[in-house]
């Protein structure tokens, strides 16, 4: 099961930490407080009462008639063999040093009491001093503490907060400069908009990195530029001189058909260069004066271009054209899309069928095949550069399908990848432009 990661805005933990600190050393100065406190009273009272039972004890067997303890709050008891009987219950088995006691007050309380104990064989001393007060002291310094702790916990957290804007102002002017050139697509420079600091460093790789990266958008868009208006010239000379050579009288039809594979094979690479095109200057086209491309019609050019990569396979290629689909794009862009579609049919499908249907569901196209199939899982994974399937035999570069993704994406289409439930795989280009 994958670790779930609860994200917060960086602000917000500076000021939960800020806070979470001051509450922490606070309460960690507090409990130590109440600690040391009863700590150090329990050792001085207890010490305390053990010098004064000793001097009390020594004074009694210097003078019985010692008239007590002169002590406030400390009561003594001194017990004859006599009346060791008479001792109370609670104080019986205790042995010498000093104890803490509770004992009903008479008022449906209890009384917290300190007594110290000297059990001589003749005589049994016992000290009784009462804490109430002390106790009473203390849970009010324990309430004190707790308010304060609460009180330098919400300090923190107003200092926290105002800590947090001073230290994340920069770091959000960076945040709001990045985010408007994305908007704009003009780079222009961070570092002299900031302090040379952390954020100032930051700035200065982005703007690095920016550079870096749009000299290499600028080198490919004008590679991609280049090649494609370099090739059209060829490419033009091969249809035309393939035109005129179909004109020609007294051509076999082996010759004829040679030449229509030439035609057919210029044409693929025309409508290839003229969707890279787009694609380099990431830039809609669609046909002028508001036309439409008929899907259809395209779909039927496709099949007859690709029928060649069937070659002898016993493969039967089946288009049922449901209703009419049209779309405002070049029909070049649409039958490079579906070209790449097509072709993988033909390519991955060994025996059986190819079946291609337009408008089985409004504005969609489906192609379906009966080749080794797809993985669900492996669907969407098909669609990056350089990934390939299964099934993939020969040479290729993975590159088909992406191109196919980019085209819709450019054009708002949607395509998708799918195991067929009775084997094989479909393929699904909705030309509806998404929501």
């Amino acid at each position: 099961m994958a670790r779930i990661q609860y994200r917060r805005r960086l602000r917000s933990r500076i000021i939960i930490s800020f806070a979470l600190f001051g509450f922490a050393l606070t309460a960690l100065f507090a409990l130590s407080a109440i600690y040391l406190r009863s700590y150090l009273e329990d050792k001085l009272i207890g010490e305390a009462l053990q010098q004064n039972l000793q001097g009390y004890a020594d004074a009694y067997y210097r003078d019985p008639t010692t008239p007590g303890v002169p002590f406030d709050k400390i009561v003594g008891y001194t017990i004859g063999p006599e009346k060791f009987s008479n001792v109370p219950f609670a104080w019986r088995d205790l042995p010498d040093g000093v104890h803490d006691l509770t004992e009903p007050d008479g008022r449906g309380g209890r009384v917290i009491y300190k007594l110290a104990v000297r059990k001589d064989p003749q005589r049994w001393f016992f000290l009784k001093y009462d804490t109430t007060e002390e106790r009473r002291s203390q849970r009010l310094l324990e309430g004190a503490l707790i308010l304060a702790v609460l009180g330098f916990a919400l300090l923190s957290l107003v200092i926290g907060r105002w800590l947090s804007s001073r230290v994340m102002s920069p770091v959000i002017d960076l945040a709001a400069r990045v985010q408007a050139i994305a908007k704009s697509g003009r780079p222009e420079p961070l570092a002299p908009h900031f302090a040379n600091d952390e954020v100032g460093q930051l700035a200065a790789a982005l703007d690095e990195y920016a550079r870096k990266l749009t000299a290499l958008v600028e080198r490919d868009r004008e590679f991609n530029a280049d090649v494609s208006h370099e090739l059209r010239t060829p490419l033009a000379v091969i249809a035309t001189t393939t035109e005129l050579l179909l004109n020609a009288e007294h051509l076999s039809d082996k010759v004829r058909e040679r030449l229509k594979r030439i035609e057919r094979a210029s044409r693929q690479s025309t409508e290839l260069t003229n969707a890279l095109l787009l694609l380099s200057r990431s830039e809609r086209s669609a046909p002028l004066d508001g036309e439409t491309t008929d899907v259809g019609k395209v779909v039927e050019q496709v099949i007859d271009v690709y029928q060649a990569h069937l070659g002898r396979k016993p493969v039967e290629v089946k288009l049922h054209v449901a209703q009419s689909v049209e779309v405002a794009a070049p029909a070049s862009v649409v039958a490079v899309a579906l070209g790449n579609l097509i072709g993988n049919a033909f390519k991955y499908t060994q025996r059986g069928e190819v079946v291609v249907t337009v408008g089985a569901e409004r504005g969609k196209v489906t192609v379906e095949d009966t080749g080794p199939g797809i993985k669900a899982e492996d669907a969407e994974r098909l669609f990056e550069r350089g990934v390939r399937g299964e099934g993939a035999t020969g040479k290729g570069a993975g590159l088909g399908l992406a191109i196919v993704r980019r085209l819709c994406e450019l054009y708002d289409w949607r395509v998708t990848l799918a195991p067929r439930p009775q084997g094989g795989a479909v393929a699904t280009l909705d030309f509806r432009l998404r929501a």
